[in-house]
């Protein structure tokens, strides 16, 4: 590449090396400082512009400027990106090359919220992918991203795999698992809790085939199973699979208790009680009373209309049906 301000820089150079031979020796200690910072300036100033040690070395030694520089990649890798083309005019702004180093590549993980206390940086993580099937590749976390993606809600982590043989590509999907010690703790079957949202329950066996619905706070799912943090002892015996039938079949007998419940604290209204009065009293002595029809068991008497039942002598009309059979009995006395 040829630039002006590189080949006014191999100028400045050539003039402070000779400055510094010439005056570096000098018994005059502020002189001889002055020549050496002006020195040491020019080859700083050529290594900012990624200029290598060997060729300031060979622009001093051969004492002529180089017309045109090249300029290298500061690390060894893969051209993903290429812009510069013969007799181009670039600036300081224009990017050239793109190169990376496929030798340790990142993976980008998304974790679930719930799962973003568990994960911290320097933590072990296995990789895998669809196309390498049953290769592990292991790696660290490195990176922790600080926001949270709106649309998946999941946090972006970065994996650092060594990948030597240049086996995995970019843009590839992976499978991350990364590894966390719960220690010892109470863990459940994922199936043995029934999780309605507001609250989370499992059915304790009890002696006597019950069971006893019990809440518990859970905590980090693991392997197919939860961690029980509160409201479940170690060592007792819960249900694993059912449970579902057995909270519906608990529910349906509180609702069907509770509706038993209400029905027998209603008290009943009792009928208004009526005064029986003959509308034609018989004189003292002996009443001679016709025969009482022969009654059916629905309290009709045969051949009336169902609508209109017989009523009794010497009765009301609209007495009750046990009246009516009381008053229908064999005729007495009196004296």
């Amino acid at each position: 590449m040829y630039s002006p301000e590189l080949l006014s820089a191999q100028q400045e150079l050539l003039i402070a090396k000779r400055a510094k031979d010439s005056l570096g020796v000098q018994p005059d200690a502020e002189i001889s400082a002055n020549a050496l910072s002006l020195y040491a300036a020019s080859r700083e100033r050529l290594r900012l512009w990624d200029i290598s040690e060997k060729q300031i070395e060979e622009v001093e030694s051969s004492g002529k400027v180089t017309k045109a520089l090249t300029l290298y990649s500061p690390i060894s890798g893969f051209v993903v990106t290429r812009n510069a083309y013969e007799r181009q005019r670039v600036t300081a702004e224009t990017e050239l090359y793109t190169v990376a180093d496929f030798s340790n590549i990142w993976v980008l993980a998304e974790v679930y919220e719930y799962e973003i206390p568990q994960v911290r940086l320097g933590q072990a993580a296995t990789v895998s992918f669809l196309y390498l099937p049953g290769r592990r590749y292991n790696g660290r976390v490195t990176y922790i991203y600080p926001q949270l993606d709106n649309t998946t809600r999941t946090l972006k982590v970065r994996v650092e795999v060594p990948n030597p043989n240049y086996e995995l590509k970019p843009e590839m999907f992976a499978n991350v698992e990364l590894r966390s010690d719960y220690g010892r703790a109470v863990s459940v079957p994922e199936e043995a809790v029934l999780d309605s949202g507001a609250e989370q329950l499992v059915f304790v066996a009890r002696e006597g085939g019950y069971f006893e619905p019990r809440k518990v706070q859970i905590g980090a799912k693991v392997n197919g199973r939860v961690i029980v943090l509160s409201g479940l002892a170690a060592g007792e015996k819960i249900v694993t699979s059912g449970n579902f039938l057995i909270d519906s079949e608990s529910r349906l007998k509180s609702a069907t208790a509770a509706m038993g419940a209400a029905g027998h604290g209603a008290e009943p209204r009792q009928p208004e009680e009526k005064k029986q009065t003959p509308a034609n009293p018989a004189p003292k002595g002996k009443q001679n009373r016709p025969p009482a029809p022969e009654m059916d068991h629905g309290g009709h008497a045969p051949g009336s209309p169902a609508a209109s039942p017989p009523q009794a002598p010497d009765m009301p009309a609209g007495h009750s049906e046990h009246s009516q059979h009381a008053e229908t009995a064999a005729p007495k006395e009196e004296m």
